[in-house]
């Protein structure tokens, strides 16, 4: 039967320590121990696809469940992993950053007592985009603890830039691995029904992503992004075509995002207006909606970012699929015996290699990690992968 932890790929290590600590949190409620593999402040690090916020909902999950292991079956456990548990608050970013003033309400809010009788949880996916300010607001917090609140924080690596020292040194940090190929395909045939040769080629063109390699699987529009993004090399020939072949990316991006939160956008504001008057006919109706320019201004800013975001996520990942083609070319110069990441693109990745020496291959890779940093690092996207797209041409 399916618990909690089931969808956390690859992870036996982490797994064990998890289900420990829900038994600790347990025995904390019953009062028949220390709970000493228990603690009040987490740090969830590994690679993108590693599942990171997959095993902060489940031990979220678990420390909500009735029987305190992460059975996956009772109402605790049902209602964290649909977002619907009151003492689970889920704070995902819509735009590039969390701000000090959501920080501070959100742990207002988790000092109150859990109605369910168990724990306050406060999960934070991309901790990273906390601001110093926010970071400051969750530090007291999390020095000075509720006796009933968790927090579990979600960040890349434990690295100065992407979590504050002070914050680090208060947490028990649990570290993912990427999940094996095999791992991932297993899963997409056994719980998602897909082919077997389907399953392992997105496995292996994912890169261990397991979101990703789900999409590849099922999603045809994803297949043709994909495969747009790997006729890039042999379009290269010119600065002309380097610049289209950039545009092309950037776009491509762009109409991912909008398909991604139009609908969400639609809604949002939709609501809003409702809850504003729109449509009333009563006394002061008309006053209302014109009194409410500014929290529609404040609506489209919050929109606007969260569509920045999904620009760059979705060109993020055009990205890891062309570093993916270079370090197969790289593998191929070198007759290194490790297996490709992109099996159908193999006949290109040869070609190139017969042309490159390995040096030429490990630059060109390195052109692509590098735009990444760039747009990492508030680069306008287009900049970086213009510059990107000339010096793989070079």
């Amino acid at each position: 039967m399916a618990d909690v932890f089931t969808d956390l790929v690859g992870q036996e290590e982490a797994v064990d320590t998890l289900r420990r600590a829900a038994a600790g949190a347990m025995a904390i409620l019953d009062g028949s121990g220390t709970g000493s593999a228990m603690t009040h402040a987490w740090i969830f690090t590994g690679p993108p696809g590693s599942g990171r916020s997959v095993a902060a909902r489940a031990l979220a999950a678990a420390l909500q469940c009735a029987t305190g292991v992460g059975c996956g079956q009772c109402g605790g456990c049902h209602t964290t992993l649909t977002g619907t548990n009151a003492d689970v608050r889920m704070v995902t970013p819509d735009g590039l950053s969390i701000g000090v003033n959501e920080m501070r309400a959100l742990v207002l809010r988790a000092a109150s007592t859990p109605s369910g009788g168990r724990w306050q949880v406060v999960v934070i996916e991309d901790a990273d985009r906390l601001t110093e300010q926010a970071g400051n607001a969750l530090l007291k917090a999390i020095e000075e603890p509720p006796p009933r609140t968790v927090f579990l924080l979600c960040t890349p690596s434990t690295h100065p830039d992407d979590i504050s020292v002070t914050i680090r040194s208060r947490c028990r940090v649990i570290t993912l691995r990427q999940p094996p190929a095999l791992a991932v395909a297993s899963v997409l045939t056994s719980r998602d029904g897909v082919e077997p040769d389907t399953a392992a080629w997105a496995a292996a063109a994912a890169q261990g992503h397991v979101g990703r390699a789900r999409r590849l699987a099922r999603d045809a529009d994803a297949r043709r992004r994909r495969e747009a993004v790997l006729a890039v090399p042999r379009r290269l020939t010119g600065v002309g075509a380097c610049f289209d072949a950039a545009s092309a990316l950037i776009e491509a991006a762009e109409a991912e995002a909008e398909s991604a939160v139009s609908d969400m956008d639609s809604n949002e504001r939709s609501a809003l207006e409702t809850a504003l008057g729109a449509g009333g006919t009563g006394r002061g109706a008309s006053g209302a909606i014109r009194g409410s320019a500014g929290q529609l201004k404040e609506l489209e800013k919050r929109q606007k970012s969260r569509a920045t975001r999904a620009q760059r996520d979705a060109l993020d990942r055009a990205l890891v699929d062309l570093a993916g083609f270079y370090r197969d070319v790289l593998v191929r110069t070198l007759a290194a015996p490790v297996a490709p990441v992109h099996t159908d693109a193999t006949p290109l990745a040869e070609a190139a290699a017969r042309k490159w020496s390995p040096d030429d291959a490990l630059r060109r890779l390195e052109a692509v990690l590098e735009c990444r940093t760039a747009i990492e690092a508030n680069v306008k996207p287009r900049i970086a992968v213009e510059a990107m797209m000339l010096s793989l041409w070079r």
